[in-house]
């Protein structure tokens, strides 16, 4: 049984994840949160739980990811914080966190970053939204200068329509929808399948199940 510890766990991707982690005879989570009043989610999943605060030290997080197989970020500022929280959780913190699964001596992390984080996308964006996309594309630029063992997660437009376990992983150049729960789906996958190592891939919504579509990566 491989453990993976979830930053970002009380989100709305974060809690898909665990649950759909739970479900697993592989996998079991450890769901890494901020403040000890959101832990019951997880306790009554049967999840292992864990609080860090990423704009904490990093020896937290260390802590957090000792006794885990494998990382996944899925820990973002949301659309109502301003650029400063955008910063210190979507860059920073994402930094930390890989700085940390190498303290710890976690090879495997799977990140979960924007649609389309090139240089060319942080010049289009729209002023409000390009702090966004800076962050992730620094953040994902210093994972694969790494030498862990990363995937980087590409989601579209997220939606918390119901999913439907079938997904598009396909290049395409804009970001179309997807639920939440499917890019959990693929984020699961994703740490099942040693093929997705090292590399970096869009999700949008499709008629690929989510599994055939990740050994296809």
């Amino acid at each position: 049984m491989k453990k993976v510890l979830v930053v970002g766990a009380n989100g709305q991707i974060g809690k898909h994840l665990v649950t759909f982690i739970q479900e697993s005879d592989q996998l079991e989570a450890k769901a890494m949160i901020r403040k000890k009043s959101q832990a019951s989610f997880f306790k009554d999943l049967g999840a292992d739980v864990a609080v860090a605060d990423l704009e904490g030290d990093i020896e937290d997080i260390k802590k957090a990811a000792e006794d885990v197989d494998s990382i996944v970020f899925t820990a973002g500022s949301g659309p109502h914080t301003g650029k400063d929280k955008t910063i210190m959780i979507d860059l920073d913190g994402a930094v930390k966190t890989i700085e940390a699964a190498k303290q710890a001596n976690v090879k495997r992390f799977i990140m979960v970053s924007s649609f389309d984080t090139t240089r060319e996308a942080i010049q289009s964006a729209p002023e409000s939204f390009a702090p966004y996309v800076a962050a992730k594309h620094y953040a994902d630029k210093w994972l694969k200068d790494t030498n862990l063992d990363y995937t980087i997660v590409h989601p579209g437009l997220l939606t918390n329509d119901e999913g439907t376990g079938q997904v598009s992983l396909s290049g395409q150049s804009e970001p179309t929808e997807v639920p939440r729960e499917d890019v959990a789906k693929v984020i699961k996958a994703a740490v099942e399948n040693d093929n997705t190592i090292g590399k970096s891939f869009k999700v949008v919504k499709g008629n690929q199940a989510v599994e055939d579509a990740i050994k296809a990566v």
